[in-house]
């Protein structure tokens, strides 16, 4: 077995992933294979923490006249059902999770608290942050920023649907420049869609490695965190 280069890591999870090909919902298949690989990850000493975004079960920018907080808060409990599903898939695979919430629900979540998490974590549990940052107007990408910060992880692993960053959509551009390594400024200065800009800026203040790879092989999750050049790595 390879030996993992880092010893923290935060997992971000786009909803869509969950859906595989449905579109919407959650895919049982893929559930069950996210939770064998991060737990293969978590058994290789790795300590994991997990952000997932809701947009398989709701988007709120799409929803045209309702208020954009209402829109969001519906957007956070989406993640809160995300991430009851992950924790499940987890456990059923055999770990120990804990899922902590940004908004209060004792019944289903822990309240967020970092030294709280970070206890978790270094208990060897996998621990899943739900409804993002707790306020409207920030994305789930910002809330992985976010936590990725407060918890001190080596890197942000964040899975897409393309095998890395490129200079212009590869899905519309058949010469769309693949990056390997690049730095945050070039991230922003042109707006390569890696994240949305505060969650960039984020990163690049507070040094934040980014991990960018694709989702259609799982076992990049475990490439990447030994150190495989696997999609593209984001840093200073």
């Amino acid at each position: 077995m390879a030996t993992p280069i880092y010893k923290r890591v935060l997992l971000k999870l786009s909803g869509e992933a969950l859906a595989g090909g449905k579109g919407h919902g959650i895919d049982n298949e893929i559930l069950k294979e996210i939770g064998q690989t991060v737990k293969e990850l978590s058994e290789m000493g790795v300590q994991v923490a997990i952000v997932v975004g809701g947009g398989n079960f709701w988007r709120g920018r799409t929803s045209e006249g309702m208020d954009r907080v209402t829109a969001d808060h519906m957007g956070m409990l989406a993640t809160a059902m995300n991430s009851l599903a992950l924790s499940d898939a987890l456990e059923q695979a055999g770990a120990d999770t804990r899922i902590l919430s940004a908004i209060e629900m004792r019944q289903i979540a822990e309240p967020y608290i970092r030294k709280r998490a970070v206890r978790h974590l270094e208990k060897g549990r996998i621990v899943i942050f739900a409804c993002g940052t707790g306020n409207p107007y920030f994305s789930t990408d910002t809330a992985a920023a976010l936590r990725c910060t407060e918890i001190e992880a080596d890197i942000l692993l964040k899975a897409t649907m393309v095998d890395g960053v490129y200079d212009k959509d590869p899905k519309k551009f058949s010469n769309a420049k693949k990056y390997i390594h690049v730095d945050y400024d070039e991230i922003l200065s042109k707006n390569l869609g890696v994240m949305d800009a505060t969650a960039a800026a984020l990163c690049r203040d507070n040094n934040i490695k980014i991990g960018v790879f694709s989702m259609e092989n799982l076992h990049n999750i475990l490439d990447i965190a030994c150190g495989k050049e696997i999609g593209t790595i984001i840093s200073k």
